[in-house]
């Protein structure tokens, strides 16, 4: 494994030691974990595999699973390492490749059909962090992040095959991007309503739980059918925004509501995005081909998610994401109610 030691990799490492096999994983630092004995760990930087490259022809791995490939020139320098040293790559990428995902990013200036499979149309646009910093990424290289150059790199070779394994939104224990924080504190502190723009509450886009998608690089990782093959992940079931919340108060036992609000009715991102493209994920080929299921129930999932949470806030909590002045000001001008307790 080539990183594994963040936020999925370490369900992956637990689901293919379970299986059997033996797992090395190459990282600059090893983070503490609980982790099956007799994991081989392999310290070094990722951006200097090419200089590994007589230390893995020792190790041999058979299969070359990549968490991390960021740039076409990571890409290249998996290939160009790996190439006559292992049988195959599988590699983690994004469902932000198609082209449903750069319209509501505005790198595409046409909305296409939402419902998205493995041969749904690749945006066109490039680089869609470029000029767009993101504090919670600032240790990427987003100025030349871009996954559909990394897809084509990873496949460039006809005699390293590489399976694509396109993410959806992961979330669980451990997610750095804290996708249900935002509303979970609203919940712990009392607000009995929680507003965002209709738009936005309405939007569906793909999820899923960070032990199953890790369940779906393993079945890759372990499966010759998967050789060549790009695989979505998602939940079978759309959720919307909206609906992802009333999840997370499920899970607390929240008795507030969702109030949607028109466009402009509170500060935030939304107006960067265009919400009414909707990213509707099938994942019916992985589940065909590899037999993938979900192996968490989604109440369960939100359980562990909103335990691990609680004890694990961002620090610092980002300015202005809690006014609930303002909030309150926008309940009381749209429906004439307050959200405070």
């Amino acid at each position: 494994m080539l990183g594994g030691t963040g936020f999925i990799g370490p369900h992956v490492i637990r689901g293919l030691a379970a299986r059997g096999h033996e797992v090395a994983v190459f990282s600059r630092g090893w983070r503490q974990f609980d982790l099956p004995s007799g994991i081989h760990f392999i310290a070094g930087d990722y951006r200097k595999l090419p200089e590994f490259r007589t230390r893995f022809q020792v190790l041999g791995p058979a299969v070359v699973i990549d968490m991390i490939p960021l740039t076409e020139e990571d890409a290249r320098n998996v290939v160009a390492t790996f190439t006559g040293i292992t049988q195959r790559l599988v590699a983690a990428s994004s469902q932000d490749v198609y082209r449903a995902w750069g319209y509501v990013t505005g790198l595409e200036t046409q909305p296409v059909d939402a419902h998205i499979t493995e041969d749904s149309p690749l945006r066109e646009g490039r680089y869609p962090y470029r000029g767009r910093p993101v504090p919670v990424l600032s240790e990427w290289d987003l100025e030349n992040y871009d996954k559909v150059l990394v897809e084509q790199a990873l496949q460039s070779d006809p005699n390293l095959p590489a399976s694509i394994i396109r993410l959806p939104m992961v979330y669980g224990p451990g997610d750095w991007i804290h996708r249900t924080f935002p509303y979970l504190k609203r919940m712990d502190d009392g607000r009995r309503a929680i507003p965002i723009e209709e738009g936005a509450a309405q939007w569906c886009g793909p999820f899923g739980y960070v032990e199953d998608v890790a369940e779906a690089l393993v079945l890759a990782a372990t499966h010759e059918t998967a050789a060549g093959r790009i695989y979505n992940v998602a939940e079978p079931a759309h959720r919307s925004t909206a609906e992802f919340i009333r999840d997370i108060g499920d899970a607390v036992g929240w008795t507030g509501r969702v109030v949607e609000l028109p466009p402009g009715a509170l500060p935030g991102p939304w107006s960067a995005y265009r919400m009414e493209q909707h990213v509707l994920t099938d994942s019916s080929r992985i589940r065909r081909d590899l037999g993938y299921r979900e192996t968490v129930p989604r109440s369960e999932a939100m359980r562990r998610t909103v335990a691990w949470e609680r004890g694990h806030p961002p620090d610092p909590i980002p300015p202005g994401m809690f006014d609930y002045a303002t909030e309150d000001r926008a309940l009381q001008q749209y429906t004439g109610e307050r959200a405070g307790a």
